[in-house]
């Protein structure tokens, strides 16, 4: 005698509501995290700026006032952008990271010290790929266009709007240490917000599987029927409509199985509603284990259960109806409860060449009717 399958504790486990919580305040916590950093190394960034501007100063190619101001101008800005994110003021734009309006802010930093210490204008006028790389992050087409037009005109007014030279310090050993060190780390700079976009641009293509994940997750629960895993009515009513329209389309057999679990109210009066459940998920892991691919099984109704056999004809739907009420009685159901004994009941009908899949289920559920009629345990057919 064979024995009844494993019950399934639950084929779809739902999310706890906490688990969720912590999931959103988790990634509330890294989006704070990933905005700090940016700050951070927009600070880092003007730091070492200030440094070389500083070394500049040191040979005399430029004023020592450079230095500082410039160093307090971008690290203010970053800052002042640091504060819109903590004070969540940044959630009324659109972009909350700002990345656009810190790269204006930059881009007028660069021209305007650029246009202050000519002298050492190469390094400012380097910047400016930084701050169009920092800017690509988030930037749209439209956006970009602005960022440059803005970029256009102040190159514009740099050039043409005074008779200083842009210039590349390159008179005395420091200076050339310096100039050096500016080519590299801009070129570095460049790198690493590269590096910095392709890690974001991995965290936004993982969240968009997860998202395509739990989108098929909730596909599937909503059309599958929570306590046994089969197809719910209104899928399996759907499927039955396609398969009756593609079988008189094909001119192809297709018959329809209606099941009922036999004194079914007994068994949970006996033994109980959870050992009720547990019968039907045993059914249904029976029944999925023994039909085919192309057939559709789901739960009509309480103990009733619908099965479409496409490309079938009544009789060898019937022989595997029969095969499955033999099998279904052969389970050792006493391994829930002692003494318990389960057999089902099926009605069987082949589509007609004209007929409505409403017409069609009529004729099953008569079937079904006569089956118990005749004592239950058995097949009927239509």
């Amino acid at each position: 005698m064979q024995t009844a399958a494993t019950p399934l504790s639950s084929l779809f486990t739902a999310k706890p509501a906490d688990s969720e919580k912590r999931s959103s305040l988790g990634a509330r916590r890294r989006h704070i995290r990933i905005r700090r950093q940016m700050v951070g190394y927009i600070c880092i960034s003007y730091f070492v700026d200030a440094l070389l501007l500083a070394v500049y100063a040191e040979t005399g190619a430029i004023s020592w006032a450079i230095a500082p101001a410039y160093l307090v101008c971008g690290i203010g800005s970053a800052l002042g952008f640091g504060v819109l994110y903590e004070t969540r003021l940044s959630k009324r734009f659109t972009d909350d990271f700002l990345v656009i309006p810190q790269a204006v802010v930059g881009l007028m930093i660069m021209l305007a010290f650029a246009w202050l210490a000519p002298q050492a204008g190469f390094l400012f006028l380097c910047n400016l790929f930084i701050v169009f790389s920092f800017s690509s992050l988030r930037a749209s087409a439209r956006e970009t266009a602005v960022v440059w037009t803005a970029m256009a005109i102040g190159l514009l007014v740099l050039f043409l709007g005074g008779e200083k030279p842009i210039g590349l310090p390159l008179a005395t050993f420091p200076d050339r240490i310096a100039t050096m060190l500016a080519f590299a780390l801009t070129i570095g700079r460049c790198m690493f917000i590269g590096i910095f976009s392709n890690s974001l641009r991995e965290s936004l293509y993982n969240k968009s599987r997860q998202l395509k994940e739990a989108y098929r997750r909730i596909e599937e629960l909503a059309e599958l029927d929570e306590l046994t895993g089969s197809f719910n009515r209104r899928c399996i009513m759907r499927m039955l409509d396609d398969e009756v329209a593609r079988a008189q389309r094909n001119k192809t057999p297709c018959s329809v199985a209606l099941i009922d679990l036999d004194w079914f109210k007994r068994i949970n009066d006996s033994h109980g509603h959870p050992i009720g459940d547990e019968v039907l998920r045993t059914f249904a892991i029976t029944v999925f284990a023994n039909i085919r691919g192309i057939d559709r099984f789901g739960r009509y109704g309480g103990e009733e259960f619908l099965l479409i056999m496409p490309e079938t004809p009544s009789a060898a739907a019937a022989n595997i109806l029969d095969r499955l009420r033999l099998i279904v009685a052969e389970l050792d159901w006493s391994a829930f409860s002692s003494g318990m004994a389960v057999t089902i009941s099926a009605g069987v009908a082949e589509l007609n060449a004209t007929e409505t899949p409403d017409a069609l289920l009529a004729r099953v559920d008569e079937a079904l009717y006569v089956a118990k009629e005749a004592g239950r345990n058995q097949v009927a057919r239509a």
